[in-house]
This record gives C-alpha cells, structure tokens and sequence, in this order.
C-alpha cells in the first residue's frame, strides 16, 4: 500500500472545498495586485487560481486526474515565474531609488 491512502477515505466534498478555497485566495490576491499596480503579480495570481479551477475539474468528474494535474502544474509553473519575475523587478526598482537623508 503506498503512503497517503487514507486520503482516498476523505469525501470528494473535502477536496473541492480545498481547491475551492485556494482559488479565492487567488483571485483575492490577483484582484488586489492588479488594483495595486503590480501586473506581474496580478497575472502570476490569476494563473494560480486558474490552475485551481482545474484542478476541480477532475473532482466534478469533468475531467480525467492527469489532464486536469498537468494543465494545473503548467498554470502553477508559469505563476510561479511570473510572480518571481515580480518581485525581482520591485527588488531592483526598490534598489535603483537614491537614498534620502
């Protein structure tokens, strides 16, 4: 028996529960980066809580496991490098400004 099977004993409630709260925390994130002004992390969030959508796809029966986990990591990786690229830039940025006395 490989480790974690007693996961598959948790209803399938649970984990649309999970994804579900997981895409509002991204579509929060994503909706107060854009309204803040920083793009790259508004669209590295969005990415994010697309990604959770289809997650939930598999788990409304909509989809099979490894399409919806594939299209979801690929959403997850681009996220992943775009809100790096974010926060590298408010970095330099950040850097870049002269110092005031």
């Amino acid at each position: 028996m490989p480790f974690g099977n007693f996961i598959a004993q948790l209803p399938p409630a649970f984990f649309l529960l999970v994804h579900l709260v997981a895409f509002l925390i991204g579509a929060y994130f994503a909706s107060r980066a854009f309204g803040g002004e920083a793009r790259l992390f508004g669209w590295g969030f969005t990415l994010f809580a697309l990604a959770e959508i289809s997650y939930m796809t598999y788990h409304l029966d909509w989809t099979v496991f490894l399409f919806a986990h594939t299209i979801s990591e690929v959403l997850d990786l681009v996220a992943f490098i775009l809100i790096f690229v974010g926060a590298t830039q408010q970095v330099r940025a950040f850097r870049a400004r002269p110092a005031t006395s």
